[in-house]
């Protein structure tokens, strides 16, 4: 009898630079649904990967001197030893510069365009680069993209579009007609409110102010913009082709059963996967799962520039793979975000796995092999205490089930520490240590390891999905192959006559300062240094006196950086496009070494508009920007509040 198949993804990794434990908190989520449901006998696959084109990531290679393909090759390395480090066995790892790939979007684009969905057009309004995002003005947020918050600029250029607004109705009708679809309700809601019921307008899906995308087969100085390069990759990475010679995979697993996605990308995978399948005449998803994001305590996202960034190796480092897993499974909640700081990672470890799982094992183990030789002996002696412990193991799993249906994956492994609290509990009401001084007792103390050795067994195969190495390391302690699925319908998977091992410490307890000091020493140690305290400096010597008609010939201008990118020739200046008033104007600063392009763009800053143009290091330069320097800093002269681009200064 073949199995049931459960096709599962994750969204593909940004390949802009190494992923933080907010990123690879979604695969860990994905491996252990996988891993459950392959644990109860389903047909599994599992895809997760890299998205490896736009202007952010050639921006980023340019300034790291490596070509784009260099670039991606190196971060969807080490995106790959991250997720395999943290022990996820996904069943594909897909990058979307693989040919096979690239063949196919260039197909879908074309079979979109020749069918009508996709028309040229020219695209004019707000652009968020680090997002790679257009937006209306009604959209924005306090004026910045309402996903990152960070300030947008001005955009036009030709751009193909996708015609959303021909297939907003029949989505509608799909999401009220197939409740799952988008979950949890919350989402689907923001989804409905925010989008669907104001009108969807058509979505620009090509681009030509950059190169490193997929060509357009027939117009190549467009490239096909992210979202039907990066949304493809779940139907092509499994066998999908245009022209219907798909693969096994494909005709097998699609329609995906589930979606993992975080909650930022959820209008892009509710919205526009959906539509262009829809177009494609392909079968939907099951489910869109928007799961909420782990932020860094009292300090909102994660993100490089505001240093809170915590990465997935050094948490392991510190705590182990599976405390790494414990923490990112079991403290984020269902549908709100979770916190993670390195102080709340260390009580949970010490407080539930020290406490709780590692304490009974090895108290359990200890006995055994104290009063009985490592030998399980059979249970004779019932008691209505074991009646409560046995019932609570034979009903945990499914308990599990239930919360895993759900994908509350916190609750589920809640419920699985439900049981080990209970069985530590069941110690301090049998007293173990009491019925061992007894020979009388023996009967009664063989009864009472028996169950906690089989509680224990039953919750090493429940945590397995969630916690794979301490689950092997339980089982392999209690010397037993009993992990099957079908091995917890009853309370006698332990084999009487079995020799366990000699107990090992499975956690060992976490010296709180001690530890949050050597992390502090390594994080200091791995950040650049900061510059010595300065000694007070003399204010550099006042030129000679101007007059008032002096400075009025000076032409100060308030202007917005809408692009920037490094001098080809020189490493310590940028070439900044700014925007004074409808005019774009090209002014190179020697500003390089203090920021970098991404840090200027939409920033507003002060112009010398009347300065007489200038060829730097070939470069034409028509203006010059103000700042502020010493030996050591360098820091921009800007407005205080917002002014429109070309706003006279004096």
């Amino acid at each position: 009898m073949s199995k049931e198949k459960y096709y599962i993804t994750t969204a593909i990794a940004y390949t802009s630079g190494k992923p933080h434990i907010g990123n690879t908190y979604e695969v860990i989520l994905a491996d252990a649904i996988a891993r459950f449901k392959r644990q109860q006998g389903y047909d599994v696959f599992f895809m997760t990967g890299t998205d490896e084109h736009g202007e952010k990531i050639e921006t980023k290679a340019r300034e790291a001197g490596k070509t784009p393909k260099e670039f991606v090759d190196e971060v969807a390395g080490e995106i790959k030893s991250i997720f395999d480090l943290m022990n996820t066995k996904y069943d594909k790892f897909i990058r979307t510069t693989d040919e096979d790939h690239e063949k196919q979007v260039q197909k879908i684009f074309k079979k979109l365009y020749d069918q009508g969905d996709i028309y040229k057009g020219h695209y004019e309004g707000k652009y968020c680069t680090p997002c790679e995002s257009f937006w209306t003005e009604s959209q924005l947020v306090d004026g910045n993209c309402p996903d990152c918050g960070r300030p947008v600029v001005e955009a036009k250029e030709e751009a193909y579009f996708l015609k959303l607004s021909k297939y907003q109705d029949r989505l509608m009708k799909h999401i009220e007609e197939n409740p799952e679809f988008i979950q949890p309700e919350s989402r689907k809601n923001e989804m409905i409110n925010n989008f669907l019921k104001p009108g969807l307008q058509d979505l620009c899906v090509s681009r030509t102010s950059f190169k490193w995308g997929i060509p357009v087969t027939f117009d190549e100085k467009h490239v096909i913009y992210v979202w039907i390069d990066a949304l493809s990759n779940y139907i092509t990475g499994i066998g999908y082709d245009v022209d219907g010679n798909h693969g096994e995979k494909y005709n097998h697993y699609w329609p995906a059963d589930l979606h993992l996605i975080g909650k930022d990308i959820l209008r892009f995978h509710t919205l526009y996967w959906p539509i262009i399948l829809m177009a494609l005449d392909i079968p939907l998803p099951k489910q869109i799962f928007g799961h909420p994001w782990m932020l860094p305590g009292g300090d909102g996202k994660m993100s490089k520039s505001k240093g809170n960034t915590i990465y997935a190796d050094d948490l392991a480092r510190h705590f182990g793979v599976d405390g790494v897993r414990y923490y990112s499974l079991h403290e984020m909640p269902f549908a709100q975000d979770g916190t993670i700081t390195w102080e709340l990672v260390i009580e949970r470890v010490n407080s539930d796995l020290v406490n709780v799982l590692g304490n009974l094992v090895n108290r359990t183990i200890t006995m055994v092999n104290k009063y009985f030789d490592g030998v399980v002996e059979a249970p004779i002696h019932k008691d209505p205490l074991d009646d409560e412990l046995i019932k609570l193991a034979l009903e945990t799993p499914k308990k599990v089930v239930a919360k895993m249906d759900q994908l509350k994956v916190s609750d589920a492994i809640s419920e699985i520490f439900t049981l080990l609290r209970r069985s530590n509990k069941y110690i301090d009401e049998t007293t173990p240590w009491i019925l061992g001084k007894d020979p009388e007792q023996k009967d009664r103390l063989a009864t009472v390891l028996y169950n906690l050795l089989e509680s224990i067994r039953v919750s090493a195969v429940l945590l397995h999905p969630f916690l794979p190495q301490t689950a092997e390391e339980m089982l392999k302690q209690l010397n037993t192959s009993e992990n099957s699925w079908e091995s917890l319908a009853e309370f006698n998977g332990t084999i009487v006559g079995t020799k366990l091992e000699k107990p090992e410490i499975i956690f060992n307890r976490i010296d709180a300062a001690k530890k949050l000091e050597e992390i502090k020493e390594e994080l200091e140690k791995n950040q650049p240094k900061e510059v010595e305290e300065k000694k007070v400096k003399p204010v550099a010597l006042i030129k000679e006196e101007i007059t008032i008609d002096d400075f009025s010939k000076l032409d100060l201008r308030a202007v917005k950086v809408i692009k920037a990118d490094k001098h080809p020739k020189a490493d310590r200046l940028l070439v900044l496009q700014v925007q004074l008033g409808d005019e774009v104007r090209q002014v190179v600063s020697g500003i390089a070494a203090h920021y970098s392009p991404d840090d200027m763009v939409g920033k507003t800053v002060i112009l010398v508009a009347n300065l007489k143009p200038v060829k730097l290091r070939g470069v034409e330069s028509q203006g010059m920007i103000l700042a502020a320097s010493n030996d050591e800093k360098l820091v921009l002269g800007t407005l205080d509040g917002d002014m429109d681009s070309g706003t006279p200064i004096s």
